[in-house]
């Protein structure tokens, strides 16, 4: 039986309409107008400058489309959104009711009984008539869906603190861009490439030209990086990483959790200092490794 963690920093924007496949994949810089609801993808919503102003997953329903972001971020997003539909059939809302959970440890005869294959792949969705199920990896689920169909969820299974289900994302390597980071970081900073969330053969979207040129000139000299730190505290987004020999900033924290032995944190760090002692506030990093391949340059 899973472990059930409300996820409160999590928001939900609902879009509804005959063109909304269309207009979001003219937007985002993952391919999404071929969705068929067995898979809900991370993509992210660029300036035209390549940096990222939204990170969202993508969740296509019967009658509307489901975007996963930040709590701090989904009303911002949405009127910016808007701004950009013009004479296309879309409506772009905050979905103030969709709630999103997680479940750790889910087992197979628990999700077999909802109708959710075990086998899902990362990113992969099972789909009922109120909820989707989203595996973020080996133990981990995002539950999506109204309130009134996924706090039920919680009253019947052992719950777990919301900072385990924050720990488990970071440990997978999936960043969030809350409202200090946004417009920090081009796609590849964030690993988005490497996370399935950019599209380089679909069609023109906002800062695909820069994320090309990036990809193709190898200019990318900053990644996401995984560490851990003695803190008493997690560092917010956005804080400062500096170099311990010099004090020079060479990077910033994108999200952070509490764990068994203080933080663990991902945060975008130079190339060039990633080898270096590196330190937040003082208090020493030590970096751990990705469950992932990052390409080097």
């Amino acid at each position: 039986m899973p472990r059930y963690c409300p996820l409160p920093s999590y928001g939900c924007i609902e879009v509804r309409g005959a063109d909304t496949a269309t207009f979001l994949n003219g937007q985002l810089s993952r391919s999404v107008d071929a969705l068929d609801g067995s898979l809900a993808p991370l993509a992210g919503w660029h300036d035209p400058r390549g940096r990222v102003r939204a990170l969202l997953r993508v969740a296509r329903r019967k009658d509307r489309w489901w975007l996963v972001t930040h709590s701090d971020v989904v009303a911002a997003t949405a009127k910016r959104l808007a701004m950009f539909v013009l004479r296309a059939e879309v409506t772009i809302a905050p979905a103030d009711d969709v709630r999103v959970a997680a479940l750790l440890d889910a087992d197979d005869a628990w999700l077999v009984a909802r109708g959710v294959d075990p086998a899902t792949a990362t990113n992969g969705a099972a789909q009922s008539d109120e909820l989707v199920y989203v595996r973020l990896g080996p133990n981990v689920w995002h539950v999506i869906g109204p309130r009134a169909a996924v706090e039920p969820l919680g009253a019947a299974l052992p719950s777990a603190p919301t900072e385990d289900a924050l720990l488990a994302e970071i440990r997978l390597g999936l960043p969030t861009v809350s409202a200090p980071v946004v417009e920090h970081f081009v796609a590849q900073m964030l690993n988005l490439d490497v996370l399935d969330a950019v599209s380089f053969d679909k069609g023109c979207y906002p800062g695909q030209e820069v994320i090309a040129r990036v990809r193709h000139r190898g200019a990318v000299k900053r990644r996401l990086r995984l560490y851990a730190s003695g803190a008493a505290t997690p560092p917010a987004p956005g804080s400062p990483v500096v170099a311990s020999a010099d004090g020079t900033s060479v990077g910033e924290v994108v999200r952070a959790a509490r764990a068994a032995a203080g933080v663990e944190l991902l945060a975008v760090i130079e190339d060039a200092a990633a080898t270096a002692g590196l330190a937040i506030d003082g208090v020493p990093l030590r970096e751990l490794p990705l469950p992932y391949r990052v390409p080097t340059t």
